[in-house]
């Protein structure tokens, strides 16, 4: 399955943010890379900071460049604000809704998990990381993977009430999406607003 496998410090120093979790590199060196990252004093332009939004957002939830644009084309599609559904669509992806259950301890490792089949929806097992969750859905882990060292570590301590779209089950280490969450609740910083703008060029 397609996915961004590069350098991520450096997406990470271009985007200035920590998208991918905290990075001790970039805490250190929080310029742009290259030669002359550090002596760039040029003004952004308009389609250059758009641009940018597009690009933390894609970095962010692992989806490149046709699948993201065939996901607005949808939320387009769909009645209400354009960009929270779009929000809320990469939000249901069963690859981010086993990170936010705590499953996995980024979105990458919650990708993998996903691929090699270690988690069921609503019973059955789905490979497929940009599978859509329906609200009322549940997302569990497999039987026989219950009891892999690296979700065992992610489940360590989490807590579950951060994500309130989201109910928890330990006992059957599975959970259920109650509804598409409200922008308000979504904790990533993406001005998706910027994101509209840029496809409406």
């Amino acid at each position: 399955m397609a996915r961004y496998t590069g350098p991520k410090t450096r997406i990470a120093r271009k985007l200035g943010e920590a998208i991918y979790g905290p990075d001790k590199v970039l805490s250190k060196r929080n310029f742009p890379p290259g030669q002359h990252g550090n002596n760039r004093r040029r003004k952004t332009s308009e389609y250059g900071v758009m641009l940018a939004e597009k690009q933390k957002a894609k970095y962010t939830y692992g989806v490149l460049e046709k699948q993201f644009r065939n996901m607005f084309e949808k939320a387009a599609r769909t009645s209400g604000i354009t960009g929270e559904i779009l929000l809320q669509n990469l939000e249901c992806r069963l690859d981010n809704i086993v990170y936010r259950l705590g499953i996995a301890p980024t979105r990458a490792a919650a990708r993998q998990l996903v691929n090699h089949k270690h988690i069921v929806v609503d019973g059955k097992v789905v490979g497929i990381a940009s599978y859509s969750v329906a609200p009322g859905q549940i997302v569990g882990v497999r039987e026989r993977a219950k009891s892999l060292e690296v979700i065992e570590n992610a489940l360590a301590g989490f807590n579950h009430s951060k994500y309130p779209w989201l109910e928890w089950d330990e006992n059957q280490k599975s959970g259920k999406l109650l509804h598409k969450p409200e922008r308000a609740d979504i904790p990533e910083t993406i001005k998706e607003q910027l994101i509209v703008e840029l496809y409406s060029k």
